[in-house]
């Protein structure tokens, strides 16, 4: 049997510690399953989003689209896996998104909409963009990330562009939150004692920038309840 998580490739250091269980590691199964007018609700509660602070010098404004339907009771996340081929962050999980354009994005909601249809084909004006995350400073790619949350009315029919997006997934939320899937590991890399976050799937691994917004997601969801 194949091992949980993929084959995906993980830069992890030899001192890497465990780390905690999530904050909604007590949910019950039941809890689990948030539909979408949940998730809206929950959203009005949570606080003012924080402005990303750059890692590195010269870091670029991005921004990110989770792109949210509804399924079965169930509330779907939507995410990327990029190709093996790509300048940086081969292979890994990600939301649509993609780097500010001057002249081209009035403001970093337009970007993430516009990536999100050239990465994707999801129509701008089938998003009903609900919320912005707090946002995330990166030091491998230099990006300073404002995510945005987006609603979608039915599961979408999304065509992938092949030089940006090998696969897409559609992850319920009661998996993400199913403790038995998340695990947090402490490094010592750029930083000492780094929080660095999984979320294993059948074949895939969430981490890294997308891991980190999405724990801060999650988190703010759960304790709106």
């Amino acid at each position: 049997m194949a091992r949980r998580g993929g084959k995906q490739f993980i830069p992890r250091p030899t001192s890497f510690r465990l780390g905690g269980a999530p904050p909604w590691a007590d949910l019950a199964p039941g809890e689990r399953r948030l539909p979408l007018g949940e998730v809206r609700a929950r959203l009005r509660a949570f606080p003012p989003p924080v402005d990303a602070v750059a890692q590195v010098p010269g870091s670029r404004a991005a921004a990110v689209l989770a792109p949210l339907y509804e399924a079965d009771g169930d509330t779907n996340v939507v995410f990327t896996k990029r190709p093996d081929t790509m300048p940086s962050h081969r292979g890994e999980i990600s939301f649509p998104g993609g780097k500010f354009e001057d002249g081209v994005d009035p403001d970093l909601r337009a970007t993430a909409l516009r990536e999100a249809y050239e990465e994707i084909g999801l129509q701008p004006d089938a998003v009903e963009v609900v919320a912005r995350l707090d946002g995330i400073g990166t030091v491998a790619s230099q990006f300073v990330i404002t995510p945005f949350v987006g609603f979608l009315e039915d599961a979408p029919r999304l065509v992938p562009n092949p030089s940006e997006v090998v696969r897409v997934l559609e992850v319920p939320m009661s998996t993400l939150l199913d403790p038995a899937r998340y695990r947090e590991e402490r490094w010592d890399t750029w930083t000492q004692d780094l929080s660095v976050h999984f979320y294993e799937l059948d074949d895939e691994t969430i981490w890294g920038a997308t891991a980190r917004i999405l724990t801060s997601f999650l988190t703010e969801l759960v304790a709106a309840r």
